[in-house]
């Protein structure tokens, strides 16, 4: 095996890089910005001069500039795959995977396709969102590439103890599980079809046992999809005895 310094490499053996908007809100084991969350080690890079404002509005190149530049500082760094840190960012999907050497995974979102082809052609997927002003049906499309799939949008809206926590305040992770269970519940009761839950939101995946539990339904977020993407790019030799 040989290694290789890089200029810009000031530590070894993190493959995965998460790009984050600048925020300080409660990051708990689950969420992105929490790096227990992950089975490998992971290195994070701050996108400067771009905030939540700017994926919500859909086209902003002064925000894909600012990306692209974490995007960058990451490959330098030396990280084998880059993810994103809000659902949101599907937006920056296409001109990152298309301007990066290593795999991008900007969004949960980009699960879609493959989950509609998991549950069938009249099954409907839930996708649970921090705010339905935030996600719109064009960051959907984006995610699938253009292709319409059936899916029911349910939101964390006026849930006081998750809307707490993400507006910086104290998360009390109990009572928000509390609330997300009871939206996911609401929204299978509402849309019987919906066989698939998809969280958009990665403050969501601390309660997808939970949900899981109450729901029956497989839950995907952006950990499932980290996890899939580092299953293929860290393989491990096969051995037994058999």
């Amino acid at each position: 095996m040989i290694y290789r310094a890089r200029k810009q490499q000031m530590s070894y053996g993190r493959p995965l890089g998460i790009i984050s908007l600048e925020e300080f809100i409660p990051c708990p084991p689950g969420t992105p910005g929490n790096p227990t969350t992950f089975s490998h080690p992971v290195m994070y890079e701050v996108v400067k001069d771009a905030n939540i404002g700017s994926l919500i509005g859909l086209n902003n190149p002064d925000s894909r500039q600012a990306f692209l530049n974490a995007g960058r500082a990451l490959v330098e760094k030396g990280v084998s795959a880059i993810a994103g840190n809000c659902g949101l960012m599907i937006v920056h999907q296409a001109a990152l995977a298309k301007a990066l050497p290593v795999p991008v995974l900007m969004s949960s979102l980009l699960q879609l396709p493959l989950i509609a082809s998991l549950i069938g052609p009249d099954g409907v997927i839930g996708v649970m969102a921090s705010s339905r002003n935030n996600l719109k049906p064009e960051h959907l499309l984006m995610a699938t590439a253009g292709a319409e799939i059936p899916v029911a949008i349910a939101t964390m809206d006026g849930k006081p103890h998750f809307r707490d926590g993400m507006a910086g305040g104290v998360l009390d992770s109990e009572k928000a599980e509390a609330e997300v269970v009871e939206v996911a519940q609401a929204l299978i009761t509402e849309k019987p079809d919906v066989r698939a839950i998809l969280f958009e939101c990665v403050d969501l995946p601390p309660y997808a046992h939970a949900v899981q539990e109450a729901t029956g339904r497989p839950v995907f977020d952006i950990t499932t999809l980290v996890g899939h993407a580092l299953s293929g790019l860290i393989r491990r030799p096969f051995s037994g005895a058999y």
